[in-house]
This record gives structure tokens, C-alpha cells and sequence, in this order.
């Protein structure tokens, strides 16, 4: 060939990509007297046809293969499909066929077009999430973590898509819509299975330090995710009951400004606590109505703070003043303790709902210019440290000293103690779908629930089911999939009908392609 002749790729491509597979020239084998190098690129979800977004990622990656290759390495390149997830479920809905049809057609048509990019994958190594030699390793994992106190199921309330009829993630929600379909999200209670990823909240903080080359943007974010807050525990005690209420504050130097106390909708000792029926009534429409509004929304500084007086009133662990209840549309049950000392004089949130309900405000903290600040107060909080006043014994203390000094009163009379706390919650990962691996969990009449045992894995995926899309998932449905015994005594039981979020997957999926056939 000339360098004066055209390229045309319908002739020389195919040339080279069969000599490519004939020779198996990106096949990896064990070689010790070369350095390796994994390259990774993000799967892609089967959806129906690679597009340019793919081939731009692809290629990206592509040319760093080849080159660390024609420098000696030796190369890992894998590609596999992230196959599980809804899209897969409500395209069969729509077109009536079966998800596993679905994406095994979309698989073959999608691996055609990257071997017709040649692209330098090694083959031998694809792996299918939707394939039961892949899932049955996630779920002994999911037994080994459930073994360790890592997995647990438990009442919570959860984001609730009643298009697609399954719980999201809270990064599956995006401005209060379903990520897939943009239906208004709902918040729903339900019984779901957790794994305890805040047990190990401080060491993934301390290891964003530790990354070295991300951009800084992108390490702010996730430790804002994780949202360290160092602060303190109160307890409120509420007055003619022998009930308690915790309250997590980042501002102890503020615990003398409390003039109330505001609780999630959702706090379950409102309904122990509340027994007048028009104010049950008016709670449950109050609930309905903070049901259906976003998470983010509830929290935002620009939305409507709204609440009920609950007519009730907790204690004041240091002054025992009285303090009123209320149940707030701001304050959500999953983050802290579903509850929080409100500060009006130093907070603008708290500021503006006791505005907004004529309540106290009661300033604690000045600056130096203290009639500058009684004045400002009059119309916005005041949010700066300053000097301790009408703080009792720390009346003239700096607000940052009184902080730790008021945690130590706290902790003297047994009434407190200082903390850390986390944004990050608990990973929920129970979905309400069809097209998902199994949990691998029995529920027993006499031994509660029950792992598998580890030798019945894969717990597999029913295939002959049918798919109306109302109802919720048809495995609940199909009894010779639900009908098991129990691993434990052998008596009969129940399988678990939820599958896991299709994000465990796409986890772990690295680790497969280094041992893509045991």
C-alpha cells in the first residue's frame, strides 16, 4: 500500500482484525518478566446500540492500551455488560418479550459493533452481570457481609418511584424525579436490606487524602457526601412522659438559644406521643403532604419551611425551661436523629420558621458591636461566633471556647456528650424488580431469617415468568421460586422476592475480569 492510495477501512479493518483474533494478539497470559497494567473503562449498560459517547470513551482508552502495550507492558484490557436494571424490565413490559431476550439480543449487537472498532479487548474475559456464574460471587458476598453484621434489613423510609413500582437510591433521584422515567418520587416506608457502609465513613474520608492527580472538584464532593460534622448530643427529656429526644447540634456554644424543638414528620414518638385525635388527623394530612415532596427540597434554604405544633414540650437538659414540639417539613428522620434544637437567633433556617410562627428568639451570642447585632437579629440570624450572653455560666466566654466547655456541663450532668456524625447513610439495596440477581435470603417460620448455604449458590433467576408491569415484581408471585426450605432446619420457608440494585454489580465488576471463569 501507498501512502498515495485512500484509506478505505471496509478493506483494510477487516484484515487486521482477523489477524488480530487469529493470533490472539490481545489475549493476556501470566508473563513474570513483564510489568502489568490494568486499564479499566466503565462497562456499558446493554441498552440497545453503542452510540458516540461510547465510541469516544472506547477510544479514549483504546489508544492508551495499545500504546502502554508497544512499551512493553503487559496489558489487561476486559470489557463485559452491566446487563441487570429496569430498562431491561420495562422494555419487555413495552415490547413483550423477556428482559433476559432483551439485552442477550442487544449484548450480541453491541459486541458485534466494538469488534468491528477493534478495539483491543481480550474476549475470553467478558463477563454478563445477568449471568449466574457472575452474580452467584455477589451473593456469597452479601452472605459473608450478612455473616459480619454488614447486611441487615430493616423499616425505612425510601424513595419510592410509582412508575417504575421500585425503591431509587438517593442518586437515582434528580431534582425530585426518577432518574429513568422523571416521575415525581414519593417517600414510601418499606422494609429494605442495607449494607453498613458507615462503618468505615472516617477511613473513606481519611482516603480521599490520599488520591493523588483527581481534581480537587471531585474530591470536595465526595467528602461533602460523606459529610463529617463534629458537635454534640443533647437530650431533651419530654415533659409527663418517660420519653427522651436526641438531638445532634454542630452548635453547642447555641444550646442556651433553644426556644424549640422541631421533629421529622416521620418520628415514630410523634405517634406514640400525640393521642388527640384531630391532631392525629391533622399530622396524617401534614405527613401526606411532606411525603410527596423531594428530599432536597426539604432541606433547601429557599423552600417554604412549614409545621404543626404537636402540643406537647421536652425539657431543657441544662435550664429546664420548657420547649414546644413541632413536627417540621425540614427535618428528615434518616439524617442525625430525626430531630434538632431549633436557635431562631442563630440559624436562618429556625430563624425563618419562628418568623413564620411567632415564636422566641432569643439571642446567645454577640460580637463586639452588640447593639449592631440586637438590631440585625430583628431581621436575619445571626450566624457568627461572637461573645457568650444570656448563657448562664459562660456569659462572657468566646463562642468557639464555650463549645467544648458546654459539652463537658453536658457530659457532668449526664445529659449529653460530645459526637461525630456522617452524612453518609447505609446503602439500601433492596429493589422491587424482576431483573436483578436474587438476595440470597430465606425467611423461616421458626429460625427467622436464613443465608443460604453457600454451596446452593447461585440462588438462580426464574426465567419462566410473566411480565405485566402492574403488581409489583411477578417473583413474588411465582411460588416455585418463593417455596423453599430453610437452610438452617430444613422445614418449608420463603425466599426473598427483592433483587439487589443492579449498582452492586457494577461494584465489584473489576475484581471478576482478573478470574472471569471460576
Amino acid at each position: 500500500m501507498s501512502f498515495k492510495d485512500p484509506y478505505d477501512p471496509k478493506k483494510i479493518e477487516p484484515k487486521w482484525q482477523a489477524y488480530w483474533e487469529e493470533h490472539r494478539c490481545f489475549q493476556v497470559r501470566e508473563e513474570a518478566d513483564r510489568p502489568k497494567f490494568y486499564l479499566l473503562e466503565m462497562f456499558p449498560y446493554p441498552s440497545g446500540r453503542i452510540h458516540m459517547g461510547h465510541v469516544r470513551n472506547y477510544t479514549i482508552g483504546d489508544v492508551l492500551a495499545r500504546f502502554l502495550k508497544m512499551r512493553g507492558y503487559n496489558v489487561l484490557h476486559p470489557m463485559g455488560w452491566d446487563a441487570f436494571g429496569m430498562p431491561a424490565e420495562n422494555a419487555a413490559i413495552k415490547n413483550k418479550t423477556h428482559p433476559a431476550a432483551w439485552t442477550k439480543e442487544n449484548i450480541k449487537a453491541m459486541r458485534a459493533q466494538l469488534q468491528r472498532l477493534g478495539f483491543s479487548y481480550d474476549w475470553d474475559r467478558e463477563i454478563a452481570t445477568c449471568e449466574p456464574e457472575y452474580y452467584r460471587w455477589e451473593q456469597k458476598i452479601f452472605i459473608e457481609m450478612y455473616e459480619k453484621g454488614l447486611a441487615y434489613k430493616k423499616k425505612s423510609l425510601v424513595n419510592w418511584c410509582p412508575s417504575c413500582q421500585t425503591v431509587l437510591a438517593n442518586e437515582q433521584v434528580e431534582q425530585g424525579l426518577c432518574w429513568r422515567c422523571d416521575s415525581p418520587v414519593e417517600q414510601k416506608p418499606l422494609e429494605q436490606w442495607f449494607l453498613k457502609i458507615t462503618d468505615y465513613a472516617e477511613e473513606l474520608l481519611q482516603e480521599t487524602y490520599n488520591l493523588k492527580g483527581w481534581p480537587e472538584r471531585v474530591l470536595t464532593m465526595q467528602r461533602e457526601w460523606i459529610g463529617k460534622s463534629q458537635g454534640a448530643e443533647a437530650v431533651f427529656k419530654v415533659e409527663g412522659s418517660g420519653e427522651e429526644i436526641l438531638v445532634f447540634t454542630t452548635r453547642p456554644d447555641t444550646l442556651y438559644g433553644v426556644t424549640f424543638l422541631s421533629l421529622a414528620a416521620e418520628h415514630p414518638l410523634i405517634d406514640a406521643l400525640v393521642k388527640d385525635e384531630g391532631k392525629r388527623r391533622e399530622l396524617a394530612e401534614f405527613r401526606e403532604r411532606v411525603r410527596k415532596i423531594d428530599r432536597d427540597k426539604r432541606v433547601a434554604d429557599a423552600y417554604e419551611k412549614e409545621g404543626i405544633p404537636l402540643g406537647l414540650n421536652a425539657v431543657h437538659p441544662l435550664t429546664g425551661e420548657k420547649v414546644p414540639l413541632f413536627a417540621a417539613n425540614f427535618v428528615l428522620m434518616e439524617y442525625g436523629t430525626g430531630a434538632v434544637m431549633a436557635v431562631p437567633a442563630h440559624d436562618q433556617r429556625d430563624f425563618d420558621f419562628a418568623k413564620k410562627y411567632g415564636l422566641p428568639i432569643r439571642l446567645v451570642i454577640e460580637n463586639a458591636a452588640a447593639g449592631v447585632v440586637r438590631d440585625e437579629i430583628l431581621k436575619n440570624a445571626y450566624v457568627e461566633p461572637g461573645t457568650m450572653v444570656a448563657s448562664a455560666p459562660f456569659d462572657g466566654m468566646g463562642s468557639e471556647e464555650a463549645k467544648g466547655a458546654i459539652v463537658k456541663l453536658l457530659e457532668s450532668q449526664k445529659v449529653g456528650r460530645s459526637k461525630i456524625t456522617y452524612k453518609l447513610r447505609d446503602w439500601g439495596v433492596s429493589r422491587q424488580r424482576y431483573w436483578g440477581a436474587p438476595i440470597p435470603i430465606v425467611y423461616c417460620p421458626d429460625c427467622g431469617a436464613v443465608p443460604e448455604k453457600i454451596e446452593n449458590l447461585p440462588v438462580k433467576l426464574p426465567l419462566d415468568v410473566e411480565f405485566t408491569g402492574e403488581g409489583g415484581s411477578p417473583l413474588a408471585k411465582l411460588e416455585s421460586f418463593v417455596q423453599a426450605p430453610c437452610p438452617k432446619c430444613g422445614k418449608p420457608a420463603r425466599r426473598e422476592t427483592d433483587t439487589f440494585d443492579t449498582f452492586m454489580e457494577s461494584s465489584w465488576y473489576f475484581l471478576r475480569y482478573l478470574s472471569p471463569k471460576d
